[in-house]
């Protein structure tokens, strides 16, 4: 069942393939920006999908994320997630992301629950445009 105040959290180090300067995102080699993002995505769509019925996922609809502070290649990330608020179908996350540093990025996230084969099936149909 998914409830307020679910929690997750998931640990990446930075591998030479996610710096903004291998991501095309600035010229640095620090962590970028879409990888952190991604993460938070990550860290929210795996907090729920134990808990959906078969056949059943989320997506992505809308971030409002910071980007407060760099991470080298090689260091740990840890992001967490908590899941703030349920509407239906729609569940809002608070997200987190630190090095041992501290806070590197934060912000929150939506997602929709969806029927993934019918969603799938709308999105395919672009394909015929």
């Amino acid at each position: 069942m998914i409830e307020i105040g679910m929690t997750n959290q998931i640990k990446r180090a930075v591998q030479p393939e996610w710096t903004a300067a291998s991501m095309k995102s600035g010229l640095l080699e620090v962590l970028a920006t879409p990888v952190m993002i991604a993460w938070m995505e990550e860290c929210c769509m795996d907090c729920v999908q134990p808990e959906l019925e078969t056949g059943r996922s989320t997506v992505g609809t809308q971030l409002n994320v910071s980007h407060e502070a760099p991470t080298p290649v090689g260091a740990e990330v840890t992001v967490n997630c908590f899941l703030r608020e349920v509407d239906g179908r729609r569940l809002c996350f608070t997200v987190e992301a630190a090095d041992k540093g501290g806070i590197i990025g934060r912000g929150t996230h939506e997602r929709f629950i969806v029927d993934s084969v019918r969603f799938q099936q709308k999105c395919d149909r672009k394909k015929e445009l």
